[in-house]
C-alpha cells in the first residue's frame, strides 16, 4: 500500500511518499532554478560554544538544511537540551543523517522520535529526497555499524534500486526539462568516510558502497565522523584520482563539537582545516554545483569552488 502526504515547508512543497517498506524518495520542491543545501556534522554538545555558533550561521542562510551524522555529539545530553535550542530552530527544513553517536544501547529511537520521517524509516535510517531547484537527488545512508552496509545488504540493494529509479525519472523527463520531477545530479550523505587521514587511511567496509555510488555517477559525498574539515579531489573507489568520473569527498565535522588534531594527510586531500567551526553551503544548479565553507563568528577560514555533474 502506498500513501502520500503533502505539506508546505519553508515556502516549498514537501511530498512524502511511503510504501511498506517505504521506498519512494521524498520530493522537496523549492521554488526557483537552483537549490541551496547547507549543514555539517558532529553538532550538538552542551559543553561547546560551537553548537550555538554554527546555529547562528544557519539562521542567515535560506535553503534546505542537512546533518551529516552525530547530531547529538554529547553522549550525556539530549536532543531537547543540546540540539533543539540551536539547530532545532531549522528542524522544519532539515534532513538528518545518523551517526554512531546517535545510537544509545544499540538503537537510535531518540533520533527517530526527534526527526520523524526526516531521518528515514525508524530502525533503518536510510532514505532519499529530491531537490527540484537544479534537479538534484540526495541519498542519505546509514554507515553507523548498526545497520548492515555490506555488499549483499538490504541497504545496498535499496541504494541500487533508488539510484536506478532516479536515472529512469531523468531519462523519461518531459521536454522542456521538468526539474520538479526529474533529478539530474546526485549527492550521497553518510557519517563514516571512505578515505581519511593517517597516510593511506581507507575504510574498506565502505568500498562496496562507494563502488555503487561511483558506477551510478554520483557527483560528491558529504561525511562527518572526523571533527574537522577536509576536501578531497575526485577519486574512484580505490582512492585513485579520477577527474573525469571520480567522486569528490567532503568531511564537514565542524558543526559544534570540539575540533580534533590533524595527523598525516591522506592522498588527494586538497584543503583541510581544524581551527574553525562552520557549515558547508552547496548551491545546486542544473548540471553544476558550487561549494562554500561558511565559518562561524570569529572564524577566518573558508573554502569555495565549483564542479560539474558527470
Amino acid at each position: 500500500m502506498r500513501t502520500e502526504a503533502m505539506a508546505v515547508v519553508g515556502g516549498a512543497v514537501l511530498v512524502v511518499s511511503s510504501c511498506n517498506p517505504p521506498t519512494a524518495p521524498m520530493q522537496y520542491r523549492p521554488r526557483g532554478i537552483q537549490a541551496v543545501l547547507v549543514g555539517a556534522s558532529d553538532i550538538a554538545t552542551c559543553t561547546s560554544p560551537g553548537t550555538a555558533a554554527t546555529a547562528s550561521v544557519l539562521d542567515t542562510i535560506p535553503g534546505t538544511v542537512f546533518t551529516a551524522g552525530d547530531n547529538l555529539a554529547d553522549s550525556s545530553g539530549t536532543y531537547q537540551r543540546c540540539f533543539d535550542p540551536y539547530w532545532g530552530r531549522q528542524k522544519d527544513r532539515m534532513f538528518a543523517t545518523l551517526g554512531e553517536r546517535d545510537y544509545t544501547n544499540g538503537t537510535a529511537d531518540a533520533a527517530f522520535d526527534y526527526f520523524g520521517t526526516h531521518a528515514g524509516p525508524r530502525g533503518r535510517g536510510y532514505y532519499s529526497f529530491d531537490l527540484a531547484g537544479g534537479g538534484w537527488h540526495v541519498v542519505v545512508l546509514n554507515t553507523t555499524g548498526f545497520v548492515d552496509i555490506s555488499a549483499g545488504s538490504e541497504q545496498l540493494r535499496w541504494l541500487r534500486d533508488d539510484l536506478a529509479a532516479a536515472a529512469r525519472r531523468n531519462r523519461s523527463r518531459s521536454t522542456p526539462r521538468d526539474l520538479s520531477t526529474s533529478p539530474v545530479c546526485t549527492i550521497a550523505m553518510f557519517d563514516r568516510r571512505r578515505f581519511f587521514q593517517g597516510g593511506w587511511g581507507k575504510a574498506e567496509s565502505l568500498k562496496p558502497l562507494w563502488t555503487v555510488l561511483y558506477q551510478a555517477g554520483v557527483e560528491f559525498v558529504v561525511n562527518g565522523h572526523d571533527h574537522f574539515y577536509e576536501r578531497y579531489a575526485p577519486q574512484n573507489p580505490d582512492g585513485v584520482r579520477d577527474p573525469a568520473k571520480g567522486i569528490r569527498q567532503f568531511i564537514v565535522g565542524t558543526g559544534g563539537r570540539w575540533l580534533e588534531q590533524f595527523t598525516t594527510p591522506a592522498p588527494n586531500v586538497e584543503v583541510r582545516n581544524n581551527k574553525t567551526w562552520g557549515v558547508m553551503k552547496f548551491t545546486l544548479a542544473e548540471g553544476k554545483y558550487s561549494w562554500q565553507f561558511v565559518p562561524a563568528a570569529g572564524g577566518t577560514f573558508t573554502d569555495s569552488g565549483t564542479g560539474t555533474c558527470h
